[in-house]
């Protein structure tokens, strides 16, 4: 029997090759801290937990979910006035708006909907490697662009060359970034889109992020940009902002015509979101907000206590606006690799190699904040005196 050549094409899933190496120091006796994976570390709001109890209680959800694949209406219209309140966008929660099994499940099925075998998916580099695997699977041809540090990690649309501007079928985006941190301005997005529009490529903002922002900051929508809603598609979900990932809830937004092909997908595909996790959802969005104001407070003085400890063993990691990460240089003639393992064989603790986001990614490494404090606490105190 053999494997699709598909999966051949694959290489080993980041994250994967994380947990594999945290079991292989854990069987050896180390008492192993993980950074490495950005998995809220806090409970779900209790208001949350309630809806969902309350509607499992109920015989009515416990069949196929509502509107199956599109998700309930009344899901719907709550995203769409999140998004009005939010980023003052306005949205058909018709056609305009589709419920997830998480955002990572809408992007592969936005390439499924949209990309033919031979297709050119432009990829950012570095990216979140999904990315990569659901343009393989969709058997598109992929192309990288690079995001450099001295740009704030920002393509510039006018170094994409007129030959692969003109052969991209889609680009994906993600502000806030994730692995890095960066953050895009409104100006950067009407660039984004008039780039679309001239070529006629489908631009994905990748935005799981949106809430996560410090010092004052609030991210935008791709949505926000003139013309936007004539090619973009903007993907969100509640894991980050309500500590949700295991809850598997997210939403797809934008181009009625992009929103109706991932559907279309989906019908084919899977059976929806259980009725009762939409209406947690909907608590999440329309509830109170304090949970998640004070777990963003939380974040931010992680990243702070963070940032001092790689200061003071003289990396030189950028403050991130957004994200629960943060991202920074290896030691100078350190690879990313190497940096990684041994923080792993001097601290016991793991953090994530930059060159698994891609070749641009070489020379910086990950460290996610969703660690309990006296666990990340302990994590920084080793890597100082193992790097002092």
């Amino acid at each position: 029997m053999h494997k699709a050549d598909r999966l051949g094409k694959l290489p080993p899933y980041l994250f994967v090759t994380i947990r594999n190496k945290i079991r292989e120091a854990r069987e050896r006796g180390v008492d192993v801290i993980s950074l490495g994976v950005g998995d809220p570390d806090q409970p779900t709001p209790a208001h949350v937990i309630q809806a969902l109890q309350e509607a499992a209680e109920d015989p009515a959800n416990h069949q196929y979910p509502t509107d199956e694949e599109k998700g309930m209406l009344r899901f719907r219209q709550s995203v769409a006035g999140w998004y009005q309140e939010r980023f003052k966008v306005s949205l058909d929660p018709e056609k305009e708006v589709l419920a997830l099994i998480g955002s990572k499940e809408g992007n592969h099925h936005l390439c499924l909907a949209t990309l033919n075998p031979g297709d050119t998916a432009i990829l950012p580099d570095p990216g979140y490697p999904a990315y990569f695997a659901s343009a393989v699977f969709a058997g598109a041809e992929v192309e990288r662009i690079p995001l450099y540090r001295e740009d704030g990690f920002l393509p510039h649309f006018d170094k994409i060359s007129e030959e692969l501007s003109r052969r991209a079928k889609l680009l994906f985006l993600c502000y806030p970034n994730n692995p890095t941190g960066a953050v895009a301005p409104l100006s950067f997005w009407q660039e984004a889109v008039a780039w679309a529009k001239q070529y006629d490529v489908i631009l994905v903002n990748d935005h799981p992020y949106s809430e996560v922002t410090f010092d004052g900051y609030r991210s935008i929508s791709i949505l926000e940009a003139e013309g936007a809603m004539d090619v973009a598609v903007e993907f969100n979900s509640l894991s980050k902002p309500y500590n949700m990932t295991g809850w598997r809830i997210g939403m797809a937004v934008g181009n009625p015509e992009l929103i109706a092909g991932i559907s279309q997908v989906k019908e084919n595909t899977d059976s929806g979101v259980f009725n009762a996790i939409q209406y947690a959802g909907i608590a999440a969005l329309e509830g109170p907000q304090e949970a998640s104001r004070e777990l963003m407070s939380l974040y931010q003085a992680r990243r702070d206590r963070t940032l001092k400890v790689l200061r003071d063993i003289g990396l030189d990691p950028d403050t991130p606006k957004a994200t629960f990460y943060v991202w920074s240089p290896t030691p100078k003639g350190m690879s990313s690799a190497d940096f990684a393992a041994e923080v792993l064989d001097k601290a016991g603790v793991v953090v994530t190699p930059g060159r698994g986001y891609g070749e641009r990614g070489e020379g910086f490494f990950r460290i996610s904040l969703t660690v309990p404090d006296a666990r990340l606490d302990e994590a920084l105190e080793r890597i100082r005196k193992a790097f002092a």
